[in-house]
């Protein structure tokens, strides 16, 4: 593998996505669980300044100390930060300074890779750093439409984007014979500490959707009093759904009797035979409920994922973000990457429109809590 070529690739296309903005744009944050792009590109590249070349790199002068606080994420062995909250407080450092602090980076960068004698722990960080800043260009890319889809004037991003489409399956519902199956990774490539290790689970006979739920599906549920019916929902579910008088999925708007939805061209009638996005797992939830169904288990979810192509969105799972046996944090700041967030959570599967080409697979372990609905997120259903 070529580490230089790697990281320009991936660096190139974080700023690729930031290309359509303007300086305006890279500071806001309208919700707590948006971060303004800056900071995304702020701390991609703290990240291999914190973890590759001020412990590997000799020569390496840092940037500015007062950095590692702006931009630390959650690493508490790294020291303070800014608190998640108060990221769009942050007017300076200012873009053109965090696209400095970048380039003296990345030239960093290629210096060491150029030095040659990168050990194996040091190349394995490498590729985690890279795959860390590929997570980022994604939640860029939500946070991107968060804050424009939050904008009164429903901006659009660029309308040259081009929204990737679902393709839909004939049939009906494909079934999975009951037996002990092996999920987690294994083999050659990259893997999240979170998708290991590979172990045995039984499952019984099921049945599974070859489709996403389409905005029409689920537009028959809004039309049937789903949102009104307590009897489909969680309690934790039904509270956040009065207190926060959800009607309809995120960036939907009823405008003169028609569904509209924010996209990245703008605000635009909903395409029906799209699948549904940006819906929290209480509401997925409720919806199979309304069916009559269910969401899949995150395992289920993996052994079915063989059989047939999957959609363009997120897939809530009925799983709980739990580790696998055997699996063991990391030491170090590193260790903070994904064990202590296994409480509280909902694992999501698959791969949205915002991920990165070649950034996913069967055994990606997505999690996010499930009022959480920002994020591409859809549902697939199984009984």
């Amino acid at each position: 593998m070529d580490l230089a070529d790697c990281y320009k690739k991936v660096r190139q296309r974080t700023e690729l996505i930031c290309e359509p903005l303007q300086t305006e744009d890279y500071v806001v944050q309208p919700v707590v669980d948006v971060s303004p792009p800056k900071w995304h590109i702020g701390h991609t590249t703290w990240f291999f300044e914190t973890f590759i070349l001020k412990p590997y790199y000799a020569e390496y002068q840092e940037f500015d100390p007062n950095y590692n606080y702006v931009f630390n994420s959650y690493y508490e062995a790294v020291g303070n930060r800014v608190i998640r909250t108060d990221r769009g407080n942050l007017s300076r450092p200012t873009v053109i300074d965090i696209k400095r602090y970048r380039k003296y980076v990345d030239d960093a960068i290629f210096k060491f890779l150029a030095c040659g004698n990168i050990s194996k722990d040091v190349e394995e960080l490498f590729i985690l750093g890279l795959n860390h800043e590929e997570q980022h260009q994604e939640l860029l890319l939500t946070d991107i439409k968060c804050i424009l889809g939050n904008n009164p004037l429903f901006p659009a991003y660029s309308h040259d984007y081009i929204s990737p489409k679902a393709e839909g399956i004939d049939g009906g519902l494909i079934n999975v014979n009951e037996g002990v199956y092996e999920v987690g990774f294994s083999g050659e490539g990259f893997c999240f500490d979170n998708e290991l290790n590979r172990h045995k689970v039984y499952l019984n006979a099921f049945e599974i959707s070859p489709n996403l739920t389409t905005n029409a599906e689920y537009l028959e549920f809004i039309e049937a009093g789903g949102y009104h019916d307590f009897r489909y929902w969680h309690a934790a579910g039904w509270d956040w759904v009065n207190t926060n008088k959800i009607e309809a999925p995120m960036y939907w708007y009823n405008i003169n009797g028609q569904w509209h939805n924010y996209t990245f061209q703008g605000l635009q009638p909903v395409h029906m035979h799209d699948p549904v996005t940006h819906i929290s797992y209480y509401e997925a939830y409720a919806y199979a409920s309304w069916k009559g169904m269910r969401l899949p288990t995150e395992f289920e979810w993996e052994v079915a994922s063989s059989k047939f192509k999957w959609g363009l969105r997120w897939e809530w799972t009925e799983s709980s973000y739990l580790p696998y046996p055997g699996f063991a944090k990391a030491p170090g700041a590193i260790g903070e990457y994904n064990g202590k967030f296994m409480v509280g959570q909902k694992v999501l599967r698959g791969a949205s429109e915002a991920t990165p080409p070649g950034h996913s697979r069967a055994t990606y372990r997505n999690f996010f809590q499930p009022e959480l609905r920002w994020q591409f997120t859809g549902i697939r259903l199984a009984k």
